[in-house]
Formats: structure tokens, C-alpha cells, sequence
């Protein structure tokens, strides 16, 4: 090999799950059609940020966020659905738990018929923790089930007659306190049956964090990723709004836009290997917790995310699609090895992975009220990832 020649080195879910905590992989990207510009996340009158960064020898680099943390979940979440109008999980994932918030007409037996699928915990910034899936709570000091949606859906299109939120808090699942009790947590005895629990149901939200304040559960990120551009400069630019029928009251609004270049835009993926490892153990014969097969295929499922992010040019947003040119993990050039097929056999997931949440339409489609602060975010990204701007 040259001297000048970088290793090569092939990464699979085993080796990652074993070795070096965090582990950071690096990839390099371009925009797409050899253009110049691209436009990172922003908001309207405040446009994107670009920051000064202290280098060597007292100089600075101007890095912009091109997507936070939070906004580059919400990504890398994206490539398990098919798409933004069909939530149905791409082939590769068949067999993956989640969960899907659904309405629809009760027959006379109180069986679901024609089901209509609203969100799933894939697209919820909250995950399994989001009150399309745990219920609603009545205001007062105990906060129980207000009896107005949140009820599981059994096979034979059966509604439950309990909340799928104190099912999972209950004897059977978390083993803690039950919801209706604010003060409510784990002892530390019962976090072996929360990360079963939340595997069983919906092992992506081990994967980018979920937090339930109600239990006092916070699970952090397993993978966070960062997307920035370095040596970045703001193009200012405009646009117009054109109203042909006149119709508004807006005229024909001109309005800023702001792009950026620059000399490097890489995404970095920091994976806490040594937080899934924590998931689970042997206490002498007894396992706690996951299984090493199960810790594998969360390793796996990030991987796989950041593979499908990455193996052809993505579009971030608009103005904003770009391709990979490299992976690199130190001074290693890195190719991706998963399959995530042969991960998902051998978690042993359930037959019926699918758990389906029934609202009723008059209840999920009336005027929203205050939250009372039951699923209050105090970190994006453990408890819900934020929506940047689009444009």
C-alpha cells in the first residue's frame, strides 16, 4: 500500500456493537448538478446560522449548521417510510416494530371498519411517547385516562377497552407505578423491562431517544448526527410571491432568501455504542434486558439509516440535495456492511409487530386545547425532534 494511500475498512452492526465508544463516522457531500449553492435549515426572519470557529494559531473558520441534531433525525427517520404521503414501511424494515395512530367507523360490535391511518411513531416527533399513542389525561393531581382515545387495536379489529399508556406503564410492561400517579419512575430494578418494553413496541425511539416525564423515563440519543458546512459564506437572494387572481391580500410580496457555499459540507455520526450496551446483561444466567441480538439490530438499524441516507443523493430540503463522495471514521476510509433483513430475524420480534392505536375521528379531529404540560419538552431530541424550516 502507498504511504500516502488511506486503510480501508469494512464496518458491520457486530463490529461497531464491540468495539470503540462513540463510535464517528464523517461523510463528506457535494450538491447535486455541480452547483455552488445549497440552502441549510433556517427560519423566516432569522434565515440560517453561520458561526465563527476557533482554529489553530488563534485563526477562525465560519461553520454553518446546515441541519441541527434534531432536524437530521427527522431524516434519517424518513428513509424507513416510504414516503412523506405513504407512511407503509419501505421493504427492507418488514417485520420492524412501530406503532400507528388510527381512526375510523365502529360497527355494532364495536369493531374498527375502514381503518384510516393518521400518524405512526416513525413521524412523531415524540415516538412511542406521544400522546397519539399513550392518550390524553384529565387535569388534576392524579392525571388519569380521560376515556376519549388512545385505545389498542387487536387483530380481529377488537377496541380495547383500556389506554394503550397505562397498559404500557402497567404490571405487565414497565412494571412502574401506574400512569394515573404523577410521581411515578422506575426503580432501577425495573429499567430492564422499560428497554424491553419499548424494543417490543418500537425499538426506533432506543435509537434517537424518547423521554415520558409523566414516569420520569428519559432515554438519551444512541445516535446523533450533525450536518455542517465549513468556510461557509451567506448568498443573499430574493423571491416573489405572484397573485394572478387577486385573491389575497398579500399583492405581490417580495421576499429574502438565503443560500450558502462553502469549501467542505460534511455530516458527522457520533453512535454511543456504550449506551446500547447498557440496554441489556447477563446477571449470572439470567438475562436482563436485551439480548446481544437485540442490541445488534438496534446497532444495525442506525447503521442501515445512515447507509440509506447516504448511498444516493438525499434532499434535505429545498435547494438542498446533496450526495455522499466518502465515508471516513479517523484516517479510515469506511464501507457499510448491514443487513438489516437478517437483523430483524434475529431480534425475535413478534409475529404481529404492528401496534395499531385507535382514536375516534370526533375526538382526534376537534379544536386543539393547552397542553397541561404531561409531554412538556425539556430536550429535543429525547422527548421529540423539532421541524425546521423547509424554505
Amino acid at each position: 500500500m502507498p504511504e500516502n494511500a488511506k486503510k480501508k475498512i469494512t464496518l458491520t452492526p457486530g463490529a461497531a456493537l464491540n468495539g470503540e465508544s462513540p463510535l464517528v463516522l464523517t461523510a463528506t457531500l457535494e450538491p447535486v448538478a455541480g452547483l455552488d449553492r445549497f440552502q441549510p435549515s433556517g427560519f423566516p426572519e432569522i434565515g440560517h446560522v453561520i458561526y465563527k470557529a476557533p482554529r489553530a494559531n488563534g485563526a477562525e473558520e465560519r461553520v454553518c449548521i446546515v441541519d441541527s441534531a434534531a432536524s437530521m433525525a427527522n431524516h434519517l427517520e424518513s428513509v424507513c417510510i416510504r414516503g412523506a404521503h405513504d407512511l407503509d414501511l419501505v421493504d427492507d424494515l418488514k417485520g420492524m416494530p412501530y406503532l400507528r395512530c388510527v381512526t375510523g367507523t365502529l360497527d355494532g360490535e364495536g369493531k374498527l371498519v375502514e381503518r384510516e391511518l393518521v400518524v405512526t411513531s416513525l413521524t412523531e416527533g415524540h415516538r412511542i411517547a406521544s400522546d397519539y399513542f399513550l392518550g390524553t389525561r384529565k387535569k388534576g393531581k392524579k392525571k388519569t385516562w380521560d376515556g376519549k382515545g388512545g385505545q389498542r387495536v387487536s387483530l380481529n379489529n377488537t377496541i380495547s377497552a383500556s389506554n394503550f399508556g397505562d397498559e404500557l406503564g402497567g404490571t405487565s410492561k414497565f412494571g412502574i407505578q401506574l400512569d394515573g400517579w404523577p410521581k411515578a419512575h422506575p426503580p432501577p430494578e425495573k429499567w430492564w423491562n422499560v428497554f424491553k418494553t419499548i424494543f417490543e413496541y418500537d425499538p426506533n425511539s432506543l435509537v434517537h431517544g424518547v423521554l415520558f416525564p409523566q414516569w420520569q423515563i428519559k432515554i438519551s440519543r444512541f445516535l446523533t448526527a450533525h450536518l455542517e458546512a465549513f468556510g461557509a459564506s451567506r448568498v443573499d437572494r430574493s423571491g416573489v410571491k405572484f397573485d394572478r387572481l387577486g385573491k389575497t391580500t398579500s399583492g405581490q410580496p417580495i421576499f429574502p432568501v438565503d443560500d450558502a457555499t462553502a469549501k467542505e459540507i460534511r455530516a458527522t455520526f457520533v453512535f454511543d455504542v456504550s449506551l446500547v450496551r447498557s440496554f441489556g446483561r447477563k446477571r449470572g444466567e439470567t438475562p436482563l434486558g436485551l439480548s446481544d441480538k437485540q442490541k445488534e439490530f438496534l446497532v444495525a438499524l442506525a447503521l442501515w439509516k445512515v447507509q440509506q441516507l447516504l448511498t444516493s443523493p438525499f434532499r434535505f430540503r429545498s435547494g438542498c440535495h446533496l450526495r455522499c463522495t466518502g465515508i471516513t471514521c479517523g484516517d479510515a476510509d469506511v464501507e457499510l456492511s448491514v443487513d438489516i433483513k437478517e437483523a430483524i430475524k434475529d431480534a425475535g420480534f413478534a409475529p404481529n409487530p404492528v401496534t395499531d392505536v385507535y382514536w375516534p375521528r370526533d375526538e382526534l379531529y376537534r379544536e386543539g386545547q393547552e397542553n397541561d404540560g404531561s409531554q412538556e419538552a425539556d430536550d429535543a431530541g429525547q422527548d421529540g425532534d423539532e421541524q425546521e424550516s423547509d424554505d
